[in-house]
């Protein structure tokens, strides 16, 4: 296929294709009479992987280890899987990072909910410095 086809089919632009096969995350493309990149469909599946790289941030200089690990056959398989596994805490950790900062997100928006609540049916009290409640003013349409 060639490579706007393949950029359509993987939601890549082909200056980026382009860019991966001259850094070496893609492999140089077979070309046609016409000297035009011919891609095998069979590369959409290496696409995603580094897509699923790239999202879980994993950064290009290991990206492009794995992928010369990878050109170079079954010997490298533990490479591969301690580089993979390497990759799998650091994610883990950021999940777990993410999921605290959730929880915190959480908690503030059932703060602002419960507050609204209860400035719907009453207004509060704020208390002064000689320890006199005052009721809080409401915003006036003016």
């Amino acid at each position: 296929m060639k490579i706007g086809e393949l950029a359509r089919r993987c939601g890549l632009t082909a200056h980026t294709l382009r860019y991966y096969e001259r850094i070496g995350l893609l492999p140089y493309a077979d070309r046609d009479a016409g000297q035009q990149r011919d891609y095998d469909a069979s590369i959409l599946v290496w696409i995603e992987f580094l897509h699923r790289l790239k999202t879980t941030g994993m950064p290009i200089r290991d990206m492009l280890r794995y992928a010369k690990l990878r050109g170079t056959g079954d010997a490298t398989n533990r490479e591969r899987r301690l580089l993979l596994e390497t990759h799998r805490v650091a994610v883990a950790a950021r999940i777990a990072s993410l999921q605290d900062s959730l929880s915190v997100l959480d908690a503030k928006i059932a703060g602002y909910g419960e507050a609204e609540q209860g400035l719907s049916t009453h207004a509060p009290f704020i208390e002064t410095e000689s320890g006199r409640p005052l009721r809080a003013r409401t915003a006036r349409a003016r």
